[in-house]
C-alpha cells in the first residue's frame, strides 16, 4: 500500500469537470510532479491533497488514513505557495513559528524549531527581518522552512518557484530537492516547467485534460513518451508529417526520402499519413558540424540550413528538408565557425531516435 493513495479521485465545478478519475500512489519519502499545461487540473489535485478543495467524488489516504474528509489542520501536510503567503507584519522567525503557535507548543519546543528550521535553510540572520526586507529566494526559503516546521506527512509545494529568476530558481531547486532527500518527506511538486520536473523528481506525472497521460522516471516520460501529447509536451520535438510505407519493417516516407524506425507502427496500412518526431540531441550534422557517428545504420535526409541560435554551450540548428524541419543541436565549439544558413546538409540519425507519434498508445 502506497504511503499516500489517491484513489477515483474526480472533482467537478459546475459543468465543468477538471480531475477526470485520477489514481495514483506515492511511496513514503518519494519526490513526485505534476507536470502539465494551465487548466490540466494539478493544481485541483494537490489543493484536494491540502484539504482546499473537496473531490466530487473518490477517496484520498495518507498513510492508511481516509483524509477525504478532513479539513486541512488534519491532515498534517504542510504547503508552500507560489505566492510565498508569508505575513508581513512577523519577522521571519514569526512566521515559521506561527503554525507551532497555533498548535499551542511550548515556548521552548518552538524556539528550538525555529532556530533549527532557519538553520537548515541557511538563513539563522534574517531572523528579525520582515518579509519585505528579504529577497524572493529568501521569502520562499522562510515559506519552505514554515511548512517543514510542523514535521508534516507531506509536503505540498504549488509552483513555489515561478515567481523567481532563472539563476535563483535553479538554485533554489538544488536546496529543495536536497532538503526533501535529508528529511525523506514525502512530496508533491506542481509545475508547468518540464525542466525543473525532470531534474528534481522520483516520478513524473504528466496531466492533460484533468487526467494523468503517462507516470513515469523522468527517463521513461522523456525517452518513452507514452502519447503524442507527452512526446510534444516534454522536451522538444521536431515533428516530421510522412506516410507508411511498410509497418511491418518500420519503413516510413518523408518526401522524397525514406526512413526506418525500430519500433512498431501498429495497425498502419502502407500509404496511410503519419506523424514522426526527433528530439534535437538524436540528429547529428554530417557535414563536419555536428560530426556523424559510425556504427549502425542511419536514417539520412539532404536538407538546407534554415536557422542558427546560440544558446550558449548549444547551438541549435534548424534544417530545412522540404516541407519539413529538423531542429538539432550541437556543442558550441569556439574555434569552429558555426554553420551558416543557406549551406546544404545531411541530418542523420538512428531508427531507435524516430518516435511515432500516431497511434502511440
Amino acid at each position: 500500500m502506497a504511503f499516500l493513495e489517491i484513489n477515483d479521485v474526480r472533482k467537478q465545478f459546475g459543468v465543468n469537470v477538471v480531475v477526470k478519475g485520477f489514481t495514483l500512489g506515492i511511496e513514503g519519502g518519494e519526490f513526485l510532479s505534476l507536470l502539465g499545461p494551465s487548466g490540466c487540473g494539478k493544481t485541483t489535485v494537490l489543493r484536494m491533497v491540502a484539504g482546499f478543495e473537496s473531490p466530487t467524488s473518490g477517496v484520498i489516504r495518507i498513510d492508511g488514513k481516509d483524509v477525504t474528509n478532513l479539513r486541512p489542520n488534519q491532515r498534517n501536510v504542510g504547503m508552500v505557495f507560489q505566492a510565498y503567503a508569508l505575513f508581513p507584519n512577523m519577522t521571519v522567525a514569526e512566521n515559521v513559528a506561527f503554525g507551532l503557535k497555533v498548535a499551542k507548543r511550548p515556548a521552548a519546543e518552538i524556539k528550538s524549531r525555529v532556530d533549527e528550521m532557519l538553520n537548515m535553510i541557511k538563513l539563522p540572520h534574517l531572523a528579525d527581518r520582515y518579509p519585505y526586507q528579504c529577497s524572493g529566494g529568501q521569502q520562499q526559503r522562510v515559506a519552505l522552512a514554515r511548512a517543514l516546521a510542523q514535521k508534516p506527512k507531506v509536503l505540498l509545494l504549488d509552483e513555489p518557484l515561478s515567481a523567481l529568476d532563472a539563476k535563483i530558481r535553479v538554485s533554489l531547486r538544488e536546496e529543495i530537492r536536497a532538503l526533501q532527500r535529508a528529511l525523506g518527506i514525502t512530496t508533491i511538486f506542481v509545475t508547468h516547467d518540464q525542466e525543473e520536473a525532470l531534474s528534481m523528481s522520483d516520478r513524473v506525472v504528466v496531466m492533460n485534460e484533468g487526467r494523468a497521460e503517462q507516470v513515469g522516471t523522468p527517463f521513461e516520460v522523456y525517452n518513452n513518451p507514452a502519447t503524442p501529447f507527452v512526446a510534444n509536451f516534454v522536451g522538444t520535438l521536431s515533428v516530421l508529417k510522412g506516410k507508411v510505407l511498410d509497418a511491418a519493417s518500420g519503413r516510413i516516407q518523408i518526401g522524397k526520402s525514406e526512413i526506418v524506425a525500430s519500433r512498431k507502427l501498429f495497425q498502419a496500412s502502407p500509404g496511410d499519413a503519419c506523424s514522426v518526431a526527433l528530439r534535437p540531441e538524436a540528429a547529428v550534422l554530417e557535414n563536419g558540424h555536428g560530426g556523424a557517428a559510425n556504427g549502425a545504420a542511419r536514417n539520412r535526409l539532404e536538407g538546407t540550413i534554415d536557422d542558427v541560435s546560440f544558446l550558449g554551450s548549444v547551438v541549435r540548428v534548424r534544417v530545412k528538408i522540404e516541407d519539413n524541419a529538423i531542429s538539432l543541436d550541437t556543442f558550441n565549439n569556439p574555434n569552429a565557425a558555426p554553420p551558416q544558413p543557406g549551406a546544404p546538409v545531411v541530418v542523420s540519425f538512428t531508427p531507435n531516435d524516430v518516435l511515432v507519434l500516431d497511434n502511440a498508445r
